[in-house]
Formats: C-alpha cells, sequence, structure tokens
C-alpha cells in the first residue's frame, strides 16, 4: 500500500507518522522551512515523552507518473486549488480531501478528474513546535472521528479500502451518509464554540461565563433550527 501525504502541517505529519508506523510505504510531500528540516532532519515525531523519527519518504516535487494507492490532500482550504491543479495529471486514482471546505464538489472534480476525490475531515490536533517535532494526536472517536463519504453517497471499493487502512492504522473513523451536509452541521457547532473561546477573557473559563454561554447557546440552536429546516440527514452513519 503506498500513501502519499500531500502537505506537511500537523494534520499531515501526524497521519504519515500514524500510516508510516503501521508499516505502509509513506511519502509526504513539503515546501519551504517545513522541506528543509524534513530533508535533514527526517520526519520527527514525539511520541511518550520520547523523540521519534518516521521512516517515511520527504519529497518536494511530485511526478505525474508515480501512482499511489491513496492520496490524502491536508492542506488549507485558500492552498485547495493549487494542490488539485498539481495533481491534475498524477496517475494515483484517490484523492482524499481533507479540508475544512464546503466548496462544490464538482468544481474540485472538474479540475482533477469525475470519480477520483473522496471527501475526508480529519480527527486530529496539536502542533509543530520551533524545533519542528511534532506533537499531536488523534481525537477521541466520540469526539472526532476521521469522517469521510462519497460524493455520491453510496458504499464502494474506495470506500471500503479506504476503512481498511485507516483500521490497520488504529485511526478511528466513519463513515457518512453526506460528507457536505456532515460538514455544515460541524461547522454549525464548533464555530459558536470557537467563538466563545475567542470572546472570553480567559478561554479556559469560558464555560463559566453565564453571558457567553447564553450567546453560545443562542447561536447553537440559531444554527441547528437551520440545519433541521433543511432536513439535512448528516451525522446519520453507515
Amino acid at each position: 500500500m503506498r500513501i502519499l501525504i500531500y502537505g506537511a502541517g500537523v494534520i499531515g505529519s501526524l497521519y504519515a507518522v500514524l500510516f508510516a508506523e503501521t508499516g505502509y510505504d509513506t511519502s509526504i510531500y513539503a515546501r519551504g522551512k517545513r522541506l528543509e528540516f524534513l530533508k535533514k532532519n527526517g520526519l520527527l515525531y514525539k511520541k511518550n515523552q520520547n523523540i521519534r523519527r518516521a521512516e517515511a519518504t520527504i519529497l518536494g516535487e511530485l511526478s505525474d507518473n508515480d501512482a499511489y494507492d491513496f492520496i490524502l490532500l491536508t492542506v488549507r482550504e485558500n492552498q485547495l486549488y493549487e494542490a488539485l491543479a498539481e495533481l491534475k495529471n498524477n496517475k494515483s486514482n484517490i484523492i482524499v480531501t481533507m479540508v475544512n471546505s464546503l466548496d462544490s464538489y464538482k468544481k474540485w472534480e472538474d479540475i482533477v478528474g469525475k470519480g477520483r476525490i473522496l471527501p475526508a475531515f480529519p480527527g486530529a490536533g496539536g502542533s509543530i513546535n520551533n524545533d519542528g517535532i511534532l506533537d499531536a494526536a488523534l481525537t477521541p472517536r466520540m469526539i472526532q472521528p476521521t469522517t469521510f463519504a462519497e460524493i455520491s453517497g453510496n458504499k464502494s471499493e474506495k470506500t471500503k479500502q479506504f476503512s481498511k487502512i485507516l483500521r490497520h492504522a488504529h485511526i478511528p473513523y466513519q463513515k457518512v451518509v453526506d460528507m457536505h451536509m456532515w460538514q455544515l452541521c460541524h461547522l454549525a457547532l464548533v464555530v459558536p464554540i470557537a467563538d466563545a473561546y475567542y470572546e472570553a477573557d480567559c478561554p479556559e473559563r469560558a464555560g463559566k461565563d453565564w453571558k457567553i454561554m447564553k450567546k453560545t447557546a443562542k447561536k447553537l440552536k440559531r444554527n441547528f433550527s437551520f440545519c433541521e429546516n433543511r432536513q439535512v440527514g448528516c451525522h446519520l452513519v453507515k
């Protein structure tokens, strides 16, 4: 199984580590200072208070003729179209777009070709410290598993294979019916909560500020009413 992680930030680096630890042939594509660090030092990460180095191939350029079983696209939304354009002629058949976006999947398929996109959302968080060392972890299944779906909503060999590699890498996951609507509901939940942290003088005590919590509750009610009125079955899993 050959896997390419396109993007060497926190999310991409963590999934690269997990796949490499499982024994998959893992490559990670990076740019700029992050690429310089990785080429010099390798993909370093913290585990059980120890610093380890993942057995991952570091790439600074991509070949159109080099095919992977899966490409995980782990970039910011403002980098998405540039990344898709670069992958347009690559021979790999499956591009897992782990991007926080409500954009039209058809626009993405118009660039890389119909049937190649598998929309997804990561379940991880953390940081890369000033020494370039990854300090990150998966979020618990009950909070946020890696979530994905075919654009059509149907089960497929593609989703079956992706489930298998996640399971072998001990990455919690769920398949949903409608990925676009799932992300809409996800944003309906997390944006008001994030706003509460930003508005609080002491983010750690935001939950004890009744004025902020009242405002947050109103936003959540409004957002979920919006979702309910449109009958979005975004939390129904397969």
